[in-house]
């Protein structure tokens, strides 16, 4: 292939790392998108059927770019549509559906995952959630090519990231993708023109991020301090940690706690607030104290306590804050 041709590839996505990483395919000098495309999900409760939007699609919709959507990706109408775009290359990122034998050998150059983790840890389909929980310092996304297993593909390149004290899931996210987004011309290029070769994964290290349920988003007072800050970050902005604040005059309003740092304070009883400033609700733990920095009201935005203070008037001391399941 000539250098001053463009490399025509697919992009498969449906999360919210996908958004940076779309931006930087569209812009690429070296890279054609020719074709894009996210799940297509049903939701079959009580009333009518719904569709359920990725926040890729979500994304694309406000900003007027075409994207197709699939109910299965493994179906020959997917197939088909991946044969007329002419790409040579399919990109797979946050998807959420395991490709099939017949998909993975259909593009010339074979399938590229990026995946949101230092592979072989925390394959599987929540790596972000698992490195926050266990309060790691570092993370990255792996560029690897796919194969029938999950996740267990070698890998053409690593790009690793430092993990901020303050860095959300929500957060986390957005900067892996604009790292991906970085990395991704010379991965293709290394892949397509120079002949790059994956190197397997070693199975020493490796583990597993499985989904995260509702119920994960509870939290128990007598936990340390520090745990329940890392939930805290590592569920926002879903599943959420909900619980229920006190207020003076008596009664009780539910908000999610979205930022939250753990203090080597052992006083109090669990769930109990010990103080109360523009810097935070201070919380008794089982071991430690939660500083709780920011949170969000049902039905508001995410917002500092400084803010919420203002116009939620708190007990100056003895309150307690409930956990909510």
């Amino acid at each position: 292939m000539p250098e001053t041709e463009k490399i025509r590839v697919y992009f498969l996505a449906s999360g919210e790392i996908a958004i940076p990483l779309l931006d930087a395919l569209m812009q690429s000098k070296r890279l054609e998108l020719v074709g894009l495309a996210s799940q297509f999900k049903e939701f079959k409760g009580t009333g009518p059927v719904r569709s359920v939007k990725s926040p890729l699609v979500r994304n694309c919709e406000k900003h007027g770019i075409d994207i197709s959507r699939f109910a299965s990706v493994n179906s020959e109408e997917f197939h088909e549509a991946f044969r007329k775009s002419g790409a040579e290359l399919l990109i797979v990122a946050s998807y959420g559906q395991i490709l099939k034998p017949a998909l993975l050998e259909l593009p010339k150059f074979g399938c590229l995952n990026i995946h949101a983790s230092l592979l072989p840890k925390y394959r599987g389909a929540a790596p972000i959630v698992a490195a926050l929980l266990n309060g790691d310092k570092k993370t990255g996304v792996s560029f690897m090519r796919m194969e029938a297993g999950l996740d267990t593909g070698p890998i053409y390149s690593v790009a690793e990231l430092e993990i901020s004290p303050k860095d959300r899931a929500v957060e986390l996210e957005d900067k892996l993708g604009k790292l991906a987004g970085e990395r991704i011309d010379d991965v293709v290029e290394g892949i397509v023109r120079r002949g790059l070769q994956p190197v397997p994964q070693s199975e020493e290290g490796a583990s597993y991020a499985g989904k995260v349920s509702k119920e994960e988003g509870f939290i128990d007072w007598n936990w340390d301090a520090y745990e329940i800050a890392n939930k805290i970050r590592a569920y926002t902005p879903r599943p959420g940690v909900p619980v229920r604040m006190p207020l003076c005059n008596g009664t009780e309003k539910n908000v999610k706690l979205t930022l939250a740092e753990g203090k080597d304070i052992d006083e109090g009883t669990p769930g109990e607030i010990l103080k109360v400033g523009r810097d935070g609700f201070l919380v008794s733990c089982g071991k430690g104290a939660l500083l709780i920095t920011k949170l969000t009201p049902e039905g508001k935005r995410d917002m500092d306590v400084s803010d919420y203070i203002l116009g939620n008037p708190y007990p100056q001391e003895h309150g307690f804050i409930y956990s909510l399941r």
